[in-house]
């Protein structure tokens, strides 16, 4: 059991989860005040609203190339933040990269605005995000 630093509510882990039930903020590693994964996904949202930026996951299913031309490349997606309580569906392309060989681009909306995202390789599911202009 634990007290959320944000919420002041006391919880407990989920039943069957292999997670803590808690995180810690950037700014609170000092402190170490534990943050409920609820309370991270509300940070993330006000932090993406707050910068435009954000640095989250993704998944996405395997592509198809059955599928003719264009349209072999792309696949749906999800991008969501650690805990798993921000949670966005979302467009994604296959690319090449000349470094990383690999290269998905994202697309998806975040409270009516549209947002891009790029993660390098097969290797790692972060994906660095950014509010688009239009």
């Amino acid at each position: 059991m634990f007290t959320c630093s944000i919420c002041k509510q006391t919880k407990s882990p989920e039943p069957n989860s292999c997670g803590t039930g808690w995180g810690y903020m950037p700014s609170s590693h000092d402190t170490r005040e534990k943050v409920c994964y609820a309370c991270c996904g509300e940070h993330d949202k006000a932090s993406m609203r707050d910068t435009g930026k954000a640095v989250l996951y993704l998944t996405h299913e395997s592509f198809n190339h059955g599928l003719p031309g264009k349209y072999r490349d792309w696949t749906d997606g999800t991008i969501t933040n650690w805990p798993g309580t921000l949670k966005l569906p979302c467009r994604v392309k296959r690319g090449s990269h000349n470094i990383a060989r690999i290269r998905y681009d994202a697309w998806f909306k975040f409270e009516g605005k549209q947002w891009h995202g790029t993660s390098y390789g097969d290797n790692t599911q972060i994906i660095r995000c950014k509010q688009t202009k239009g």
